[in-house]
């Protein structure tokens, strides 16, 4: 289940929510090419030949945050239509192709993006760039197909979301949390919306947004970038040009007091969230430096700065939280306050970004008593500062992480997609790397004392409520919505 927002251990391995990932490789400079088509589709080639395999993604910078208030879902409700055919292709005849060819395929719906992608033997590429191609610009569908896929939403929704108190805790928490930003709507959209949506609303969220100059095509594997570039030419290159929409500012307004949301829901355990806005790390920040400082190189900075914050209160075990609220070091382990606790930093995105503390009550404690101490940490920090020491093993953490993640294709490919996404340099995780190893210790004291008074805050509280005795477990999924996308 997603969390309100990502821990800085989930940041570094981030998946499809929308944000480039601190832990996902480097990229080998000279290795990455980007070339754009006459039609305004970015392919973005990163050869690694030492396995013949390849990752195949196709990448269009649209997601829950482009929906407008009724429709929410479609952007999500789209990705599973994508799958239900072209004039040449019969419904679940895209993915039934993908496996013949000894691949595997799937798909995902962000906030900031949605994406489809294939891994398959390295010999196999051209077919399912044919596959994609096709798919992207032919995608069409019944209003019978999509009557009944809506009803497969709805139910993942049931599953995902009102089945889980903490799901509907952080949806409600969005909700409160933000006032202008379309990232106060849940991604899998309102049950009324989705009860409400028609076919004709779902194609024209197509028709509006999945065209060429909206879209990057990324392949990482065992390549020729010529070759690539010939075979994107053949199947992408004739695809017609459209103008991509214009987006129109949707600016969260200055927060100026406490907002605090007490959810009731059947649960074992109360919980507790305190959701902090602050700045976001900017694309053009990441770009080599020049002699004059971009208007927002402050901002970014102190949100490099949040970064580090994070994963010296939650980055690695036995971090600040943890010892203090989940171990109680130094007191009886009567005066223990939390099962758990996390923090988290949002850093990138194309909407305004959140840096999160949580907890779950220990036996007998209340969740003020762990907001509280949570609040203790960082105001802990405020005061003295952390140690080098600290500073070192974060950092130390994220060099490391590099090198593991460069085993993947897929990780390859899905980083330079979601750089590509949020406008930032194709090698963005190399140089946002390269600037958290110079945040310093007082940089890190400086945001601690700065983002966490309550105007800033948003407090949302889980209520545990007694289990209903008469309440009936729900049926298994049916095989039509196990396929959850």
């Amino acid at each position: 289940m997603r969390r309100f927002c990502r821990r800085p251990a989930a940041l570094l391995g981030l998946l499809f929510m929308g944000s480039a990932a601190l832990a996902q490789p480097a990229v080998p400079a000279g290795k990455v090419e980007q070339f754009t088509l006459a039609n305004g589709l970015t392919v973005i080639v990163k050869p690694d030949h030492r396995a013949p395999t390849v990752a195949h993604m196709l990448w269009l910078r649209v997601g829950s945050m482009d929906e407008v208030d009724g429709t929410s879902g479609v952007a999500h409700v789209l990705e599973h239509m994508m799958f239900k055919g072209t004039p040449t292709l019969k419904a679940g005849e895209f993915s039934r192709r993908v496996a013949a060819l000894g691949g595997q395929e799937n798909a995902f719906t962000g906030r900031d993006n949605t994406g489809y992608y294939q891994q398959i033997p390295a010999s196999k590429l051209e077919d399912v760039m044919r596959l994609e191609a096709d798919r992207f610009a032919h995608s069409q569908w019944s209003d019978d197909e999509f009557r009944r896929e809506i009803e497969v939403v709805k139910e993942e929704r049931r599953m995902r979301t009102e089945e889980s108190p903490h799901a509907q805790l952080y949806e409600q928490a969005n909700a409160v949390t933000f006032v202008a930003s379309p990232y106060r709507r849940p991604i899998v959209g309102w049950m009324s919306d989705l009860d409400a949506m028609t076919p004709a609303d779902v194609r024209s969220f197509y028709q509006r947004w999945y065209v060429p100059a909206n879209a990057a095509v990324v392949v990482a594997g065992d390549v020729d970038v010529a070759r690539v570039k010939k075979l994107a030419e053949k199947y992408y290159g004739g695809l017609p040009a459209r103008p991509v929409p214009v987006r129109k500012p949707r600016l969260e307004p200055e927060q100026k007091g406490l907002r605090s949301l007490d959810f009731k829901a059947q649960a074992s355990q109360s919980y507790v969230s305190l959701a902090f806005k602050v700045p976001q790390l900017a694309g053009a920040d990441l770009l080599p430096a020049t002699p004059t400082a971009t208007p927002t190189a402050a901002a970014s900075r102190e949100a490099l700065a949040l970064t580090v914050l994070a994963a010296v209160l939650d980055g690695y075990s036995g971090a600040r939280l943890e010892r203090a609220l989940v171990q109680g070091q130094g007191q009886p382990a009567s005066e223990r306050v939390a099962d758990s606790a996390g923090a988290s930093s949002g850093l990138i995105g194309r909407g305004p970004q959140l840096f999160t503390l949580d907890g779950v009550p220990a036996a007998g404690k209340t969740t003020q008593q762990v907001a509280d101490a949570l609040r203790r940490q960082v105001a802990l920090i405020a005061q003295s500062g952390v140690s080098q020491a600290e500073l070192q093993r974060v950092k130390t953490q994220w060099a490391a992480s590099e090198t593991y993640k460069l085993d993947s294709v897929f990780s390859q490919a899905r980083e330079l997609g979601s750089n590509w996404v949020q406008g930032l340099p194709l090698d963005a995780n190399a140089r946002l790397i390269a600037q958290l190893r110079t945040i310093t210790a007082a940089e890190v004291q400086a945001v601690a004392a700065k983002y966490f008074g309550d105007d800033q805050l948003t407090q949302a509280t889980l209520r545990p409520q007694p289990m209903d005795p008469n309440r009936k477990p729900r049926p298994p999924a049916s095989p039509s919505a196990g396929d959850l996308r």
